[in-house]
């Protein structure tokens, strides 16, 4: 501990250099008053790296992209008052998502709450259920007994293991801070590291069993329609070639959502990985013959015309596999759910099952994807609007770039025009809540988390709402940032909703068309910016901006009605395609 005689900065340098020799390597920062303890403990900690940011939501975000791009706990620190509320979002999306973070708000004394002092709000348990645990933490005393000192450095252990616990997610600890807040004897030396955390948090992996394999492989075995589901946020490591190496051995077709961590990077089994199902299952039908077993990783699927054709199928065997055991089955189809480790169960499924050609059923997925891939890749080579620009992006994305798509209508164009690849790249999007808040902030933390290209692909209005992420680009010196903003001019997902036909509300109500120029939020941060409204200016700007890593603004104004033209023609043409390929389709095949 520090010998500044100040209580507050001796517990902060002592819970900080806990976190520290538990492993946090990173802290976002909001200046404000209250929290000058904690601020300065992680500023002196030489293992810590603290970016600071001027919004608090802005850095709630960035944290949360950092935390997901890193797959480690990242801090949050803030003062009192409504700088605790900013947050909130980002928290939300944490524990949705099953990011770590560790939120630290700094409060005013006990004696102080609840008798109209300045700054001042309720922050015991502020975010409720939204954290996975909340502590409010003692007011820091000098001379404190072993016992008060023990227990914070074990606080901070504590805090870090659960956060990064089998079910991740963000932990609130409130500290409640007396005057004086600086230290009495500046400057104060730099925090000397800890050779190790006072509670060394450790936590072992589910294998499943041998008769839960049995049970699973003898499924397998008894029946040859099946398919293997990769849904949001699958575990990585050697899980996409572990489950790559099933669909081969089983026969399965691999359907991969964009965020699954196996569309993209993964080993192709063989044709078998499928993504460009939303044109090809409209309607929540198929050409085929309904499965008989479905196996599923992650969360629920992002594809609304998948998830409807898995509900209308009704397999009698829907299994879900999943290593945090959180349960994810809106449709509430799963029969089967186990909690083990995914990959292991993966591997031992393809030691058990005796290996399977391919079924003429799994043949006729099959081709029906190829086929609709290529006509997807031949309409959007003749057509610029929003789903062919995100196909472009992916097709020129090189190896090892990160991806992070936003919500809305950018990431179900990701799932319909993303063709799935073996070049590595990584997608991120926060999926959990689905908001359109912190996109760009999110962003930019997964480009703070290594030097590899990251691209950003997001909307007008989610652009806007965020813009006060981009000075994290100076602030943090981030070079390696590409931001593809598809402006349609408002909320074009709601042309999708039956209440686009609702007209004259629908306009401003909904659709809240803006009429800005982004041009000017280009210049204020000091960012290079384009527009473009064709291929060729669009593919030339691109390559530039990722190759000489200067951070760029590419926007694309789009037409709204137009790109939802685009959309219904490809699923139109795929559905006479997979007509003129499968001419009798029987009633028990649409089922």
């Amino acid at each position: 501990m520090t010998t500044s005689g100040n209580p507050n900065i001796q517990w902060s340098d002592l819970f900080v250099s806990e976190l520290a020799a538990c492993g946090l390597q990173a802290v976002c920062v909001a200046p404000g008053s209250r929290s000058t303890p904690l601020t300065l403990a992680f500023a002196r900690h030489p293992d810590i790296k603290l970016y600071l940011h001027l919004d608090e939501r802005c850095a709630a975000f960035f944290a949360l992209g950092l935390a997901m791009a890193t797959e480690r706990p990242v801090a949050l620190v803030c003062t009192s008052g409504t700088a605790a509320a900013e947050f909130f979002g980002a928290i939300i999306e944490a524990r949705q998502s099953h990011i770590p973070l560790l939120v630290l708000t700094a409060d005013r004394p006990h004696e102080v709450r609840y008798s109209g002092a300045n700054q001042t709000i309720d922050q015991v348990k502020l975010y409720g259920d939204q954290v996975l645990w909340s502590f409010d933490a003692a007011i820091p005393q000098a001379n404190a007994p072993a016992l008060a000192l023990r227990a914070h450095k074990t606080l901070a252990a504590r805090a870090y293991g659960i956060a990064d616990g089998v079910v991740k997610g963000p932990v609130h600890l409130n500290f409640p801070f007396r005057q004086p807040l600086e230290p009495t004897a500046p400057p104060l030396p730099s925090i000397t590291p800890l050779a190790q955390p006072a509670v060394q948090m450790a936590r072992g992996t589910i294998a499943p069993t041998a008769h839960q394999i049995d049970e699973l492989a003898a499924i397998i075995a008894q029946y040859a329609r099946g398919l293997i589901v990769c849904g949001p946020g699958c575990p990585g490591g050697d899980f996409p070639q572990q489950v790559a190496k099933l669909a081969l051995t089983t026969g399965y077709p691999l359907v991969t959502d964009p965020l699954s961590g196996v569309r993209f990077g993964a080993p192709v089994a063989s044709g078998l990985v499928l993504g460009g199902y939303e044109a090809y299952l409209q309607g929540g039908k198929a050409a085929w013959e309904p499965p008989e077993v479905v196996i599923r990783f992650g969360a629920v699927p992002t594809a609304k015309w998948l998830n409807s054709y898995l509900t209308s199928s009704a397999p009698p065997h829907f299994i879900h596999i999943r290593d945090n055991g959180v349960w994810a089955d809106d449709s509430h189809l799963v029969n089967h759910f186990l909690q083990a480790d995914a990959a292991l169960v993966c591997a031992a499924l393809v030691a058990q099952v005796a290996p399977r050609t391919l079924s003429s059923w799994a043949t006729q997925i099959q081709t029906t994807e190829a086929t609709c891939q290529q006509l997807t890749r031949t309409y959007c080579q003749a057509n610029f609007f929003d789903g062919a620009i995100v196909a472009a992006v992916v097709e020129a994305l090189p190896p090892g770039a990160r991806l992070l798509i936003g919500n809305s209508l950018p990431v179900r164009h990701l799932d319909q025009f993303g063709t799935p690849t073996t070049r590595p790249i990584t997608v991120f999007g926060n999926r959990g809540a689905s908001g359109i808040d912190g996109v760009t902030s999110t962003a930019l933390g997964v480009a703070a988390a290594s030097d590899a290209p990251l691209v950003l692909i997001t909307g007008d209005i989610a652009f806007y709402h965020d813009m006060n992420g981009l000075l994290a680009i100076r602030q943090q010196a981030l070079r390696n940032v590409t931001i593809v903003l598809l402006n349609n001019n408002g909320g074009g997902i709601f042309r999708r909703l039956p209440v686009a036909k609702f007209e004259p509300d629908f306009t401003p109500l909904f659709l809240t068309p803006h009429d800005l120029d982004f041009t000017h939020a280009a210049q204020l941060y000091g960012l290079r910016y384009v527009c473009t409204q064709d291929r060729a200016t669009f593919t030339t700007t691109f390559q530039q901006s990722v190759n000489d890593h200067t951070p760029t603004v590419i926007e694309v104004q789009t037409d709204g009605v137009q790109d939802l033209h685009h959309q219904q023609t490809i699923s139109t043409l795929a559905q006479a395609a997979i007509q003129a390929t499968n001419p009798v389709i029987t009633k028990k095949e649409q089922l």
